[in-house]
């Protein structure tokens, strides 16, 4: 996995989970999936799931398409105290240790170690020093768990200029670049407290650092990546033997954007709320179709999910914060808030209902013609069937063969870097 650019899938939702692990069957590649700690965690996270739990719902999906489970990767991301934040630090890294080592136990082999928030008794930010510290004590529970649990040793992503998870809440217009100076800060603190707690052979299994390379999105607008702006960090790397960089929050980003991030070194590629904002359009569209035909006349899907939004607004409230825009943003802003409402049951119900009406009835050509054109085409060249969770399947994959052409070996991007593998 380090030899190789990657793409890191950073979500819970089953339909495109398996969007992925079918895109992965159909390529011959492997399927890297990433749960955030807020996601799954010893106390279930907000998918109710702990690490155990959610490798088997991975691991059935890949079976279910075919998929042999050693071509799945998991991965762990934000793992630290970032969700108990509100605590003191001692109570929050004692959980968060706890976490870590579910993780490992469980099976996942790539854990991004981040330590950088700040808890309810630390400064405002921490230094460079501090969270290397914390890094280092995480990274001696994750390395004894995987000695109980054998198998293959996990590798490491260090790092902590991370972007918001999820997008920015306030509107962005540019980004500072992580300047080459506060990367090598960053790895040399951390190796100096891998070398304090004895875990040498831990830091030879650090295979990338998080950076931010400018690229983001907020509610409305993507930030997107200036090659240009980006050279200093990108060779700043190239001395480093074994590392590159990871890059998160890249969700809408252009295939050419992506392939330029793959060929600078940021070889490990992180996307979430794209993939889920995409299933919202196809899913919305089957809605609109479905409307059309006269099947839903008790409620339409969108506003099932809608009125849940309302109902239990604790996801979006503080994220959505115009009321002038707020209806708007339920839909359709870019950190698509709605990708938490997706397994809550009265959401699932509705979908299935949904599914089962129209995979009944027949989507006239017509009609996906005239919401959905791109599978339209695909459906009319032969390559794709009417069936709705196709075309669900086929609109997330759309966005996933951008990320999978940029980060393939044999590709334009992957052939500049063949030396080398966001909540």
């Amino acid at each position: 996995m380090a030899d190789s650019p990657g793409l890191a899938l950073v979500r819970a939702q089953p339909l495109v989970l398996e969007a992925a692990l079918r895109l992965a069957r159909s390529t011959g590649g492997l399927a890297l999936i990433e749960a955030t700690s807020n996601q799954v965690n010893q106390d279930g996270g907000y998918t109710g799931m702990r690490p155990a739990g959610f490798r088997e719902r991975v691991l059935a999906l890949a079976s279910a398409v075919g998929l042999p489970h050693d071509r799945v990767v998991l991965g762990g991301d934000h793992l630290g105290p970032n969700c108990w934040q509100h605590l003191p630090s001692s109570t929050a890294l004692h959980k968060a240790e706890v976490m870590v080592g579910e993780y490992v136990a469980a099976g996942f082999r790539k854990i991004h170690l981040d330590c950088s928030m700040s808890c309810a008794d630390d400064p405002r930010s921490l230094g460079d020093e501090l969270i290397a510290e914390r890094t280092a004590a995480l990274c001696e529970i994750t390395e004894a768990a995987w000695r109980r649990a054998g198998g293959e040793p996990p590798v490491y992503i260090i790092g902590s200029e991370v972007p918001v998870p999820g997008g920015a809440h306030e509107t962005l217009q540019e980004l500072a670049v992580t300047t080459p100076e506060a990367a090598n800060a960053t790895m040399e603190a951390h190796r100096r407290a891998f070398a304090r707690h004895g875990i040498e052979a831990a830091w030879s299994r650090v295979v990338g650092l998080v950076v931010q390379p400018g690229v983001e999105f907020d509610h409305h607008q993507v930030i997107d990546y200036v090659r240009s702006k980006a050279v200093a960090l990108s060779r700043s790397i190239e001395p480093v033997a074994g590392i590159v960089f990871e890059a998160h929050s890249t969700d809408y980003q252009t295939a050419a954007a992506l392939e330029g991030l793959v060929q600078d070194h940021f070889a490990i590629l992180k996307v979430g709320p794209g993939l889920t904002f995409a299933l919202r359009e196809v899913i919305w569209a089957l809605s609109d179709i479905a409307l059309e035909l006269h099947l839903m006349p008790e409620a339409s899907l969108k506003d099932t999910l809608l009125n849940e939004m309302k109902r239990d607004p604790r996801y979006w409230s503080a994220y959505y914060i115009d009321p002038e825009r707020r209806e708007f943003d339920l839909q359709f802003s870019l950190s698509d808030r709605i990708r938490y409402y997706w397994n809550t049951p009265v959401v699932e119900r509705a979908c299935t209902q949904l599914f089962e009406r129209l995979a009944s009835r027949g989507i006239p050509l017509t009609l996906i013609s005239q919401y959905l054109p791109v599978q339209y085409a695909a459906i009319r060249e032969g390559r794709l069937k009417s069936d709705p969770r196709d075309l669900v399947f086929d609109g997330v994959e759309q966005v996933l063969r951008d990320y999978d052409r940029a980060c393939r070996p044999d590709g334009p991007a992957g052939r500049a870097v063949i030396d080398r593998g966001r909540e």
